[in-house]
């Protein structure tokens, strides 16, 4: 592939990967200016919804922790270049994330709904800083890095990608995953919670808790010793001091 096309397949990926994650924060959002959202479809039946939805969140599991595995990245990089590896896992994240949206069958039920409206927009309120908390922990690291943008950026340069490197500072000095943190705020911070968002956000976290323990064996292969001592001095997503 020319540098060119690799540059240019980044940007587009980049804008898929984001393009859906912003699809999904404004669809479990609930907000009624979306023509389809979390609450917009009428319920049908509930074993098609159970296992279309459970299929939805294995496919999207199965993705996300399969192919950030580096024995899985060598394998595939025979595949695809090197070079656009990681765009193409944002690309398919972002695509199956809309999916997600698209498919997700609604279920009959409301855990829990306020009319008070200091308490529907505190919770709101909540939901859009656990959502500017994902966005902004992702820039504390490297957001260009994390989403595809800086490798294709150096290979059109004909540069050498600078390594990867640990850090721990802002929001990585209170939790060591305030992305994961913000998505789990982001989606159960919501003043009416209907049974189809509590499938969504329950085996959306679920699914979180299992990728962190994939991720957090291979910061420990990474980073041996400097990450046990950051595991030890920091919480993994409570935000509260050791």
């Amino acid at each position: 592939m020319s540098k060119l096309l690799v540059f240019i397949y980044g940007i587009i990926a980049y804008a898929i990967g984001m393009g859906g994650l912003t699809f999904f924060i404004l669809y479990i959002g609930g907000w009624d200016f979306m023509p389809l959202h979390i609450d917009s479809a009428v319920a049908g039946s509930l074993t098609t919804a159970l296992l279309v939805n459970t299929a939805l969140i294995v496919l999207f599991g199965l993705h996300h922790t399969i192919t950030a595995r580096q024995d899985f990245k060598r394998k595939w990089q025979h595949v695809i270049p090197k070079a656009v590896e990681r765009s193409t896992y944002v690309l398919l994240s972002g695509v199956l994330l809309a999916v997600i949206c698209l498919f997700w069958q609604p279920l009959n039920g409301t855990l829990w709904s306020f009319d008070n409206d200091i308490i529907r927009s505190a919770l709101i309120t909540l939901q859009i800083v656990g959502w500017v908390m994902l966005v902004l922990a992702s820039f504390m690291i490297n957001h260009f890095e994390l989403f595809g943008l800086q490798r294709v950026y150096f290979h059109f340069k004909d540069s050498e990608e600078p390594a990867a490197h640990f850090t721990d500072r802002g929001l990585y000095k209170v939790v060591r995953h305030p992305i994961q943190l913000g998505i789990i705020i982001g989606m159960w911070s919501t003043p009416t919670m209907s049974m189809t968002h509590f499938m969504l956000a329950s085996t959306m976290t679920i699914y979180i808790f299992i990728g962190l323990y994939y991720e957090e064996t291979d910061l420990i292969t990474f980073l041996g010793d400097e990450y046990r001592n950051y595991q030890i001095r920091v919480h993994k997503l409570l935000p509260f001091p050791k």
